[in-house]
């Protein structure tokens, strides 16, 4: 049991002898200058290390992003009522199509009667002060008026005049034309745009107060945005759009093109990107407000170099390549990228065309220092 002893220990010693042998030999293959690796001739290493010529080439930057569809807010109109009161008639159904001015709703309405007795009141009293005014300018050139009477005139007259303007605009707010308002009769409820009626809560009978929540809503979806939110690393990318496409996820595989309809101005600070409007056209009404999807914006083309992402090295915060100078040597520069397209990344600055780039073998290299 002795002599087994003193074998094993003899073996151990002239293993671990050998293994230091080799890892000494190792490390004398190659030699390091600041950041240039010379590799000996006789390394294993060189036969394992395969470099190409990097070269410019075409390419387009793409990246994507999450959509949401919505309804653009100039085609998209929701009806209230103006005023307080109950409904006695209802002109449109779901799905039919309005022009503007079309009635949607009827109402009557105390409120609605008191505002056009005001406009009717305010327009007699104004047109009774422009009268007296022409009388007493016609009394003062005929000098049986004083002036102090003229002026008292004038001022009676703008005074209802503004009254009256104030009477008009009020109904003009809720899109009533005072050329067909009729005292006693009730408000007729018009939509203010052309489209669709997407949405009808009209009840016949049914009471609205003040402020109520909209009973109909019309919208054209003949075109419709998507709304989509742009990192503000990929802002610059923006101005420069070739193309833009968005798939649905209601409808995948089919790409629906668009274009940039604006660029919001303001940066959302939670999520670090501007919200991006998309137009596109939708006469089929396949693309419905609130569905999600997938939007690709792609880049014009541009001259890139392209490596593979196997040959771009990390140390820490370092990103680096290694430049074969020839004769075994090697050079560490740092590199830059700016994205990935499959298995290649592109260099936005560090590399220029025609120099040679390791792609293989560089990990036998990682840990040279």
């Amino acid at each position: 049991m002795k002599y087994r002893g003193i074998l094993c220990l003899l073996m151990a010693t002239v293993f671990v002898s050998c293994t230091n042998k080799k890892a000494e030999n190792e490390i004398q293959a190659y030699t390091v200058h600041h950041d240039t690796i010379v590799v000996a001739s006789n390394s294993p290493f060189l036969k394992r290390i395969k470099s190409v010529n990097v070269k410019s080439e075409s390419f387009q930057t793409v990246f994507t992003t999450s959509g949401i569809v919505k309804a653009i807010p100039t085609n998209y109109a929701q009806i209230a009522s103006p005023f307080a009161g109950r409904i006695t008639k209802s002109f449109v159904r779901l799905g039919q199509k309005v022009v503007k001015g079309s009635p949607i709703f009827e109402i009557s309405s105390p409120s609605f009667f008191e505002t056009g007795k005001a406009y009717y009141q305010a327009k007699q009293e104004m047109e009774l002060a422009l009268k007296n005014l022409r009388r007493e300018r016609d009394l003062y050139t005929n000098k049986v008026a004083a002036q102090k009477e003229l002026e008292e005139a004038e001022v009676t007259y703008e005074l209802k005049k503004k009254e009256y303007e104030n009477a008009l605009a009020a109904l003009k707010v809720f899109q009533i034309d005072p050329s067909n308002l009729v005292l006693g009769k009730p408000l007729v409820v018009r939509s203010p745009i052309a489209g669709e009626v997407v949405t009808n809560q009209i009840v016949l009978g049914q009471y609205l107060k003040e402020e109520a929540d909209p009973v109909a809503v019309i919208a054209d979806l003949s075109k419709i945005w998507v709304a989509a939110n742009v990192k503000e690393k990929d802002m610059p990318l923006i101005n420069a759009l070739d193309s833009v496409q968005i798939e649905l996820v209601s409808m995948p595989g089919k790409l629906i093109k668009g274009r940039i309809y604006h660029v919001s101005e303001i940066l959302n600070e939670e999520t670090r990107s501007v919200e991006v409007l998309i137009e596109c056209d939708n006469r089929d009404r396949t693309k419905k407000p609130g569905m999600y999807g997938t939007v690709r914006l792609t880049d014009k083309a541009d001259q890139a170099i392209l490596l593979p992402t196997t040959a771009i090295l990390q140390q820490k915060d370092l990103t680096y390549v290694l430049i074969d100078l020839g004769g075994g040597r090697y050079l560490k520069r740092e590199v830059y990228t700016s994205q990935t397209q499959g298995d290649r990344s592109v260099i936005q600055r560090g590399l220029k065309a025609g120099e040679a780039v390791v792609t293989e073998g560089a990990f036998y290299l990682i840990d040279v220092r």
